[in-house]
């Protein structure tokens, strides 16, 4: 049994009413020669973070098409997760001074999941960092392992990485959110885009009462602009900027901005982060911060569709999920030129890209000035995420990967 609770299935009907019977037909066609085939999937969290509410999502969808897909999470202490969290921070290329004991905690950790997780499925998929020394726990000769890294790779700290180089080669094909991600492995590597689910809480339509009401519980004024990053409080997302460019564009509009979100179960630093944002806003009333549970969808998704302005100002950033969820939403995007939202935004048509406060604030600015070319932009996006970055897409890509795997063996 998974140790998650999964969200509610939804009729694969549904997802054809929207994207298309042929859309479907084709999960079919891939699902049926895997059908009572075991899969795992096994990442650090269920919740907080793109990577748990992918799984949430891609389950329920793989048991409409009779897939035997089960998903466990590892478990691990204060120690584990505060080590963890710097090897995140380091493979984004932040400076890292590693103790031995860093290392131990880790393989310690995954030793400990070893003994408690079944890994006998057919199909074992390893989500990042942070279990991917389970590999040592592969049967001789016998399943199928490969590793998903949702984190951008491209400058990562060397010890780091060389300590994790040595379980992801043992592994028998490993994934990446951006071409850029990619490293010298001796296995096979995917492009496998992040996803969202169409028909979720936090991008499905809403009534329009409800996202009045909710923008009357934050106090958030509905008759001015309202600038929104929906981000856990992580300073790779950089809220703090995000303020600094609102100041900028407050000399010349008279807007709001809105920084919601949590934390997820496996990084401790979220409380730290959410108190210096709210340094940083210094009590200034257009400045709403707001700390959500860690599943809240549809309070996101109505702060988002009450945007005027969705903006992503990351420093660094694996894909940046909330980027596809505002497009999908037709909502202008003013995001970071980083990691793999360039793939969502694709400048001055998508949306716009920045690489600095001083940029962010000039793009908002164009925005709010061209309210006409911002409707065109969130038009663009909303057919690029539907092309290209919607779960069904994903759980495609997932059932070909099994299938090629399954046929070399």
């Amino acid at each position: 049994m998974s140790e998650v609770a999964i969200a509610t299935r939804i009729p694969l009907h549904d997802y054809a009413a929207l994207l298309g019977e042929e859309e479907i037909d084709e999960l079919r066609v891939l699902a049926k020669p895997l059908r009572g085939r075991s899969i795992e999937m096994i990442n650090s969290t269920a919740v907080g973070g793109g990577v748990a509410e992918i799984l949430n999502r891609l389950l329920p969808l793989a048991e409409e098409l009779e897939l035997d897909m089960r998903w466990d999470v590892m478990t691990g202490g204060d120690d584990f997760y505060n080590v963890t969290k710097s090897f995140h921070n380091a493979l984004h290329g932040a400076p890292y001074h590693p103790d031995p004991k860093d290392f131990e905690i880790f393989l310690a950790c995954n030793e400990r999941n070893r003994a408690r997780l079944p890994l006998d499925a057919e199909f074992m998929i390893i989500h990042d960092p942070q279990p991917a020394a389970l590999i040592d726990g592969r049967p001789n000769g016998g399943n199928h392992w490969a590793w998903r890294c949702h984190i951008d790779l491209s400058h990562p700290n060397g010890v780091v990485w060389n300590f994790l180089d040595k379980f992801v080669a043992r592994y028998e094909a490993a994934m990446f959110s951006s071409p850029e991600f990619s490293r010298n492995l001796p296995i096979p590597q995917y492009l496998f885009y992040p996803a969202i689910d169409p028909l979720s809480e936090k991008n499905r339509d809403l009534d329009a009462n409800f996202i009045a009401q909710t923008l009357a519980h934050y106090r958030i004024d509905p008759h001015r602009p309202i600038l929104t990053q929906i981000s856990r409080f992580d300073r790779l997302k950089d809220p703090v900027g995000v303020i600094r460019a609102y100041r900028i564009v407050k000399r010349y509009f008279d807007c709001q901005v809105v920084l919601a979100g949590g934390s997820a179960s496996d990084d401790p630093e979220g409380a730290v982060v959410l108190q210096e944002v709210l340094r940083e806003a210094d009590g200034d009333p257009d400045i709403h911060v707001i700390e959500l549970p860690a599943w809240a969808p549809l309070e996101v998704n109505a702060l988002q569709r009450a945007s005027t302005i969705v903006i992503q100002k990351s420093l660094r950033e694996g894909f940046g999920l909330t980027v596809s969820e505002a497009l999908w939403k037709k909502k202008p995007v003013v995001a970071s030129a980083v990691g793999g939202i360039p793939v969502q935004v694709i400048h001055k048509h998508t949306g716009l890209l920045a690489h600095s406060v001083e940029g962010t604030a000039y793009q908002i600015r164009f925005l709010l000035s061209h309210p006409e070319i911002a409707a065109k932009l969130g038009e663009h996006g909303h057919k690029h995420v539907k092309e290209n970055f919607l779960i069904t897409q994903k759980l495609k890509r997932y059932m070909t990967l099994f299938l090629a795997m399954s046929r070399g063996s």
